[in-house]
């Protein structure tokens, strides 16, 4: 094997590296678009309860007592 041959298998391994991170890259970033969805939907939800709360609370608004 002559140098040129033990050069390309080191740059083919150096690739076949990069290959392996980016797919591991690949899969975070997979999860964390997960996260995001599920963060979006969170979000959704708590603002749907702020307005149903309000609504619970009618015309008059709530009763606050201040300590005096």
């Amino acid at each position: 094997m002559d140098e040129g041959d033990r050069r390309l298998d080191t740059l083919l391994e150096r690739i076949d590296l990069l290959r392996h991170e980016l797919e591991v890259i690949g899969r975070r970033m997979d999860r964390l678009e997960g996260l995001n969805r599920i963060a979006d939907e969170l979000h959704e939800l708590n603002s749907s309860l702020q307005t149903l709360a309000y609504a619970a609370l009618g015309r008059r608004g709530p009763d606050v007592r201040r300590k005096s």
